[in-house]
């Protein structure tokens, strides 16, 4: 026989009765803010190494070396490998680098748009907890150096390594004052989207390869 309408009610308001009586639900437990979300990096005194770790982990090509000389064999060997791409370095500084390398380069714009195989920047800083590369658009590399070609290549120093990217980000926010780039780009890896049927693809929304040189 199928519950009558009274009967459903007083049904309910008995349990709702009981739950009364029983005092209030437990409250979740308070959660304590002051616990590091990520836990502590590795002890290590050399945060590069923790940094070239996980970049390559991310998919990045990491290079190391000593000497000018050193990183003009590594570039040169890069771009040959790479089917000689087209160059372009457009920032004075990392010219003035590769110049002193015996790197060729391309310096302007001439055929970027139809022709940006490669480009080299620099970087703010380099983050070791996540192997990114924080880029920001105030040099002459501006935003498209970094973004539009299908190579990504940055020329880094050690120091330029911080822990976490809070001090990545203060450490732009100190160097620039109230007049920040327009742009500040968190790079983990190449570019890469798995969207469309989980299918991994790289270089979906921007360099399908980024590789980085430190120079010590």
């Amino acid at each position: 026989m199928a519950t009558t309408l009274p009967d459903a009610r007083t049904a309910v308001l008995a349990r709702i009765r009981t739950a009364l009586a029983a005092g209030p639900a437990p409250q979740p437990p308070v959660p304590d803010w002051m616990t590091p979300l990520h836990p502590p990096l590795p002890e290590t005194d050399d945060l590069a190494v923790v940094f070239a770790e996980r970049f390559v982990r991310a998919g990045g090509e990491f290079y190391y070396a000593d000497t000018l000389e050193q990183l003009g064999e590594q570039l040169r060997d890069y771009l040959a490998t790479a089917g000689k791409p087209r160059f372009f370095v457009w920032e004075p500084e990392m010219q003035a680098v590769l110049t002193a390398a015996n790197v060729p380069f391309v310096a302007d714009e001439t055929d970027f748009l139809p022709h940006a195989d490669a480009g080299l920047t620099s970087c703010e800083a380099l983050v070791a907890r996540t192997g990114s590369v924080l880029v920001g658009a105030g040099t002459a590399a501006g935003r498209r150096l970094s973004i539009y070609p299908d190579q990504h290549l940055v020329l880094a120093r050690p120091a330029q390594v911080v822990a976490e990217i809070g001090e990545a980000l203060a450490g732009i926010k100190q160097h620039y004052g109230k007049a920040l780039p327009s742009m500040i780009s968190l790079t983990t890896g190449p570019s890469r989207t798995a969207d469309i049927e989980k299918t991994l693809v790289l270089g979906a929304h921007g360099p399908r390869r980024l590789a980085l040189f430190m120079l010590e």
